[in-house]
């Protein structure tokens, strides 16, 4: 009968008792009576995400030993252990809780208590008791580990960020991004830049710029030298994919498209390619064949770095210099002749000026978009011969 009874206690004195309240308290058995012989129990403490546990003994009286080899308390959390308890009062080889606290990393926490077969003297045993902590995890982060892009606002249990004005959450819940897509430019001359240029620019974003001048025009880009895209010491440009695709409004030839994707800037301009571009190295001037170019920019969802900027200029396409015939005047005289630049011609006194079978004072001729002029130089006849 004896044999049996004791099987039983040692049934019940070597377990894992799981607790999951926000609140409660462990003891030894028997508490505060002395603690069986040969004894193992362990508890395991699990609270929801978003709280640590804190754990706090009120009561502690265990047999003393070297490095606590008999009896004793273990703390662990995360398969590490933080803590080993025995005696009464501390020693250079024994260690007591005393008044501290001792708090989890995360939410889940682990007690195992330990005697050995034997006990001289008659112990009390342990008293604890353990509360479920709110995690700031707000303050808890470096510059360089931000939970969130902009603002980060802690909760009982929990967090969640929020964005500047202007800029909107992305679905991770973390990034703060913006929409910039469908901007034109018109102007013959201008111009643009990622978005907060020269201050790190919005990760998790997509931009779309466009810059469409009358045809007719070449449209001139010249990169700021201030250039930082993010890039890799070893790879060229491989964090984000580079997209190239025909304009939807002008054909192939006579498009530039530009991805600037992250840590990536690609250029199309009719059938050349320049690009991909990253780094801090600016691609500098480049010259397309084209009035309407393309510029998309795709930030992934890391990097501080400043981006980049870019003025446009216009040029327009080349008429070939005139010459002024026999007996005529024309003006202006240039070394080159742009697209809606114009000439005039007179002739010269006791000449008249004849063109398609008609007379007239002056003729003026306009340099067209496609590099042709408007018609003909025209003839000077004399008046005597008329």
């Amino acid at each position: 009968m004896r044999i049996f009874i004791l099987s039983l206690l040692l049934q019940f004195r070597c377990g894992a008792e799981l607790l999951s309240e926000m609140y409660g308290s462990l003891q030894s058995p028997n508490f505060p009576e002395p603690y069986p012989r040969d004894t193992e129990l362990n508890w395991n403490i699990s609270v929801p995400d978003g709280f640590r546990i804190s754990l706090f003994f009120s009561h502690f009286d265990l047999e003393p030993s070297y490095l606590c080899e008999y009896d004793f308390v273990k703390v662990k959390a995360d398969g590490e252990v933080l803590a080993v308890f025995c005696g009464k009062e501390e020693t250079d080889t024994e260690e007591v809780p005393t008044q501290q606290v001792i708090t989890s990393p995360r939410n889940s926490l682990s007690v195992q208590f330990v005697s050995d077969f034997s006990n001289e003297e008659r112990f009390s045993g342990f008293m604890a008791h353990y509360s479920a902590v709110d995690v700031d995890e707000c303050s808890q982060r470096s510059d360089e580990d931000q939970l969130c892009d902009h603002f980060c606002h802690n909760f009982i249990g929990g967090y969640y960020c929020s964005c500047r004005y202007g800029y909107q959450l992305h679905t991770d819940n973390h990034t703060c991004r913006v929409e910039c897509s469908g901007a034109v430019f018109k102007e013959r001359s201008g111009i643009l830049s990622s978005i907060n240029f020269p201050s790190p620019y919005p990760k998790s974003s997509d931009c779309s710029y466009r810059i469409e001048v009358e045809e007719g025009f070449r449209l001139r880009l010249q990169f700021d030298p201030r250039f930082d895209v993010e890039d890799h010491p070893d790879i060229t440009c491989p964090y984000d994919h580079v997209k190239v695709g025909p304009s939807h409004s002008c054909p192939i030839t006579h498009t530039l498209r530009c991805l600037l994707i992250g840590s990536v800037c690609q250029i199309q301009a009719g059938n050349k390619e320049f690009g991909p571009f990253c780094g801090d190295r600016s691609p500098g001037f480049i010259q397309t064949d084209s009035n309407v170019v393309s510029i998309q920019f795709h930030s992934d969802d890391s990097g501080e770095n400043l981006g980049w900027r870019l003025s446009y200029t216009t040029k327009g396409s080349q008429c070939p210099v005139p010459k002024a015939p026999s007996n005529a005047v024309m003006v202006p005289i240039q070394s080159e002749y742009s697209f809606k630049d114009h000439v005039v011609f007179s002739c010269q006194p006791g000449f008249l000026l004849i063109q398609d079978g008609g007379m007239s004072d002056h003729l003026q001729l306009e340099c067209q978009a496609d590099g042709l002029w408007s018609g003909r130089p025209p003839r000077c006849h004399s008046k005597t011969r008329i």
